[in-house]
């Protein structure tokens, strides 16, 4: 049996839960397109909030190490760095990857490839930010053409009634896809500025590693490495 404090603490979350359902159902047909955008900005801010964590991008350690590298090529301590650069967990341990099998050219060669691989990461970093774009657009589109639909058949049948208190209803009851796709437009909005902003400083960091990199790969001969 479960315990009255259980079930005092589930009592809001169950009328939450119909409560928005019952919002749901007034909507109408359109509020299907619009609850799957819902379900798929929520899928791809979940995918960027997990593909962003800095131990994928830029773990601190291997930073850390970055940043010394020329110190740890002067004292032969540079293999283990090196072989997280192969192992490729992360954005910045691929590039300097890259860095390092180039390292028998100028540096000009080498800037050129890493900054090749740079553009291929920063594709990947921008993975999923297309979505949101779309549903920034596309959810407020739907909410007022489901508003509109509702509107059109409220003043179809205004020949069949007087109750004004009727057709008021039945007009906040088409607004309700406008409301809804209006706040799935806002939070894919707010993800999107966040995501962007935190790609840039992102980027920012990697193009100051890889700059020290580069020279500090140039520093030493290839044969330590």
């Amino acid at each position: 049996m479960f315990h009255a404090p259980l079930l005092t603490s589930l009592a809001p979350a169950a009328d939450a839960f119909q409560a928005t359902w019952a919002f749901l159902l007034k909507g109408g047909f359109f509020m299907i397109p619009l609850s799957l955008c819902s379900v798929i900005g929520i899928m791809a801010i979940l995918y960027k909030f997990l593909s962003l964590t800095r131990n994928r991008v830029i773990p601190a350690a291997l930073a850390r190490d970055v940043e010394a590298f020329e110190h740890l090529l002067a004292e032969n301590r540079a293999d283990g760095v090196v072989r997280q650069f192969q192992a490729g967990q992360s954005t910045l341990a691929r590039l300097c990857a890259v860095a390092i099998k180039n390292r028998d050219k100028d540096v000009g060669e080498i800037t050129q490839c890493v900054e090749s691989a740079a553009r291929e990461e920063a594709v990947s970093l921008h993975s999923g930010i297309s979505v949101l774009d779309v549903l920034v657009t596309v959810a407020p589109l739907l909410g007022l053409l489901g508003s509109t639909s509702g509107l059109v058949v409220i003043f179809e049948g205004l020949g069949e009634t007087t109750d004004h208190v009727l057709v008021a209803h039945g007009i906040a009851v088409a607004l309700h896809t406008t409301i809804f796709g209006i706040v799935t437009a806002v939070v894919c909005v707010v993800a999107h500025s966040y995501f962007i902003r935190r790609i840039e400083k992102l980027t920012v960091r990697l193009e100051s590693l890889l700059g020290s990199f580069v020279h500090a790969c140039m520093s030493r001969p290839a044969a330590p490495l």
